[in-house]
């Protein structure tokens, strides 16, 4: 697509520019799934590689004072993780390059890859290399690569009378951004919970091996993701309410807010659950549904439009 010759970022927005960027870099014979999925995919010998990459950026992605160094690395190594895993697969080495500023006491570099290289221990990857370079705020660049020893899932492959279900921990990385927002730091559990998401690991390939037909990491919010599912697969998708439950520190920190809990749920991001899509009949133990799936295009709750914040977006 052509943009106006005077636009900036911020006046395209993130995914008209990413859509106006694709079709820039040329794909080899090697990839199948290249830019536009959780993570791209190469043909090798047995079973496929995939392969991601994610930035974060001091005062947009993280702020010192609300996380410790280790648990920023948590953080920046579970987003990566987490894409791999939304594939239904594994990931096993890393690379990580560090931007920062001169000043940056070296401790909390070294604190930050204690915290990262324990999160890639939950799942046996390896950091493999990267690069430490100078900037005037702290930034950190990671890939990541995974294998899939199964058909990698998709964000394509949904269909009419699919099920849409989820597994993991939900709305609470966003319940503590909101309590750190207004300076507060209790409940504790929400706070811990947006410091160091809990990514569900074993369940890509679970969800995989159980015929999965399209899946996402929610990193963003869950209908902003439900909504490139749709999107990818060309079909409509609808969220139930009723489908969840809604945890008590939630309700206690809408209740502060005077804010609806399920907003943190619907539009929160950064916990790294999977959403994925499934024939009727065949969700596997652990995950439960919240919605289905039906001919036509976009995303509804309970039918309906819904009017509250989706999901985070970068411009």
């Amino acid at each position: 697509m052509a943009l106006p010759p005077d636009a900036t970022v911020a006046d395209v927005g993130e995914f008209a520019l990413i859509d106006a960027l694709t079709p820039l870099f040329e794909q080899g014979e090697q990839v199948l799934v290249g830019p536009g999925d959780d993570a791209a995919v190469l043909r090798v010998r047995n079973g496929h590689v995939v392969l991601s990459t994610d930035l974060m950026v001091e005062g947009r992605h993280f702020r010192r004072d609300w996380a410790s160094a280790e648990d920023v690395g948590h953080r920046a190594a579970a987003q990566n993780l987490s894409d791999i895993n939304a594939m239904g697969g594994r990931a096993t080495s890393l690379t990580v390059g560090l931007a920062a500023p001169g000043d940056l006491p070296a401790q909390w570099a070294l604190d930050f890859a204690r915290g990262f290289a324990d999160e890639c221990a939950l799942v046996g990857a390896s950091v493999v290399g990267g690069d430490l370079t100078r900037a005037d705020q702290v930034m950190v660049a990671v890939t990541v690569v995974g294998g899939c020893t199964v058909s990698p899932v998709l964000r394509s492959g949904a269909a009419p009378g699919d099920v849409l279900a989820l597994t993991g921990r939900q709305g609470w990385a966003a319940g503590g951004l909101a309590v750190l927002g207004r300076g507060f730091r209790s409940p504790r559990v929400l706070v811990e919970a947006y410091r160091r998401p809990e990514p569900p690991y074993e369940a890509g390939l679970v969800a995989a091996e159980a015929g999965a037909t399209a899946m996402i990491d929610i990193s963003d919010g869950l209908l902003a993701e439900a909504r490139h599912l749709a999107a990818s697969s060309g079909v409509a998708i609808d969220v139930r309410r009723d489908a969840f439950e809604i945890p008590e520190p939630l309700v206690a920190v809408a209740s502060a807010l005077n804010a609806d809990p399920l907003v943190f749920i619907l539009g929160g991001g950064d916990d790294h659950a999977l959403l994925a899509t499934f024939p009727e009949g065949s969700v596997p133990a652990g995950w439960h549904t919240v919605g289905s799936v039906r001919a036509g295009s976009g995303v509804t709750v309970d039918g309906s439009a819904y009017e509250g914040e989706t999901g985070w977006t970068h411009f």
